[in-house]
């Protein structure tokens, strides 16, 4: 219970937590490891030779594309397949022979699985009532996880008379109800639409933090994996292939797979001209050259790649002072999105760059318009430049 009051207490507004970060500790123990973990089915690898550590009070988010392996990886920590090769690791201890029932590990799929002839307050309970504990206890429990999930009003009702949002936090409770030490969730938010899946990411965010359960993640949504996630893991089939906290991950690619896959991206290829003491020149394929105060580890004449968010650039009608770290074409197509717009620029070379602006007038008075001539520039400190 002290650490459940420790772990409240450093939980800021939003379920972000006040200088959380056990993986930067050397001598934190994991509560989740995955030592060195394949698992096949027949020749191909769902799962290749993964190591992964997941920390107590984390909210951890696998994310990558259908077919990475991410589902795998989760029904390998809730029981439901065994590992070909490698171990499965709970505080410390194996559990690839502990069945599914015997881990306190739960699960809550994408389509729910309510009973539908049993109201909210007898799907929460069931669990409950399966393990024989005391009439009073299911009681007690079913109607604290009911004001948690704020269903206690609706208690009485069907899955049926509910709706998508009001059942996916049955599940929850549901899944919940049994104490679990680490909660895992499979495209939780996926039947949700749009609106309700933002409201929903905060409201898990907030759970997770009063809680204090560890949970994991599975979803595609890099957004959804970046709102609610402490670190996020990066899959490519069947391997990890990054992890951090969303900042490190957006802000720092470790290779242009994940640069591409999380976020918006210009990718700019070139060759490493120059290295001086305040960073790197490169000829770059757009015909411009490109300035970074990064450091990698590669030879002049290495070919390299600069990545540059749309976020991170200038568009002016005019050309800027600096020769570098500009370029210049025409606005071939504009996407109002609200409160930013997207500009497709197309280069004099014909290359495509995206570049992001916020919405700050209406949009009859956007100042740019599809088909003038505009100019891209960024500072040195804008990208990333990667060797592959």
């Amino acid at each position: 219970m002290a650490d459940e009051v420790e772990i409240r207490q450093e939980t800021d507004r939003g379920g972000a937590k006040l200088g959380f970060a056990p993986w930067a500790d050397p001598a934190a123990r994991p509560l989740v490891r995955f030592d060195a973990v394949t698992k096949r089915f027949g020749e191909t690898r769902a799962v290749d030779a993964l190591s992964l550590d997941i920390f107590p009070g984390e909210f951890f988010a696998l994310l990558g594309p259908s077919g990475c392996g991410k589902s795998t990886l989760l029904r390998l920590l809730a029981g439901f397949e065994a590992p070909s090769e490698g171990r499965v690791l709970l505080d410390g201890t194996a559990i690839d022979a502990v069945p599914p029932h015997r881990r306190p590990v739960n699960m809550m799929f994408q389509n729910y699985a309510l009973f539908p002839h049993l109201t909210v307050e007898g799907n929460v309970a069931f669990g409950l009532k399966q393990e024989g504990r005391p009439r009073a206890e299911i009681a007690a429990r079913v109607a604290e996880m009911l004001a948690l999930v704020k269903l206690a009003p609706l208690a009485r009702r069907k899955p049926h008379e509910l709706s998508g949002g009001q059942r996916q936090r049955v599940a929850l409770a549901r899944s919940l109800v049994k104490r679990p030490r680490v909660l895992l969730l499979d495209e939780p938010l996926a039947a949700l639409d749009k609106q309700l899946r933002g409201e929903t990411q905060f409201e898990l965010m907030e759970l997770q933090a009063r809680l204090g359960t560890t949970f994991v993640i599975v979803t595609h949504d890099q957004e959804e994996a970046m709102t609610v996630a402490h670190r996020m893991g990066v899959m490519d089939r069947g391997r990890i292939v990054q992890v951090g906290t969303p900042a490190e991950v957006y802000e720092q690619p470790n290779s242009r797979y994940v640069a591409s896959f999380v976020g918006d991206v210009n990718l700019i290829e070139g060759r490493l001209a120059a290295v001086g003491p305040s960073g790197l020149l490169i000829d770059s394929t757009v015909g411009a050259k490109l300035a970074t105060n990064q450091r990698v580890e590669a030879d002049v004449g290495a070919t390299v790649w600069v990545t540059l968010r749309p976020e991170k650039l200038r568009v002016a009608t005019a050309p800027p002072a600096a020769n570098e770290n500009c370029v210049s074409g025409h606005v071939a197509e504009i996407a109002y999105l609200g409160n930013v717009s997207l500009y497709k620029v197309r280069l004099d070379n014909g290359f495509m760059m995206k570049a992001q602006l916020p919405n700050l007038t209406r949009v009859v008075e956007r100042p740019i318009g599809t088909n003038e001539r505009v100019w891209l520039s960024w500072t040195p400190d804008a990208g990333v430049v990667l060797t592959g």
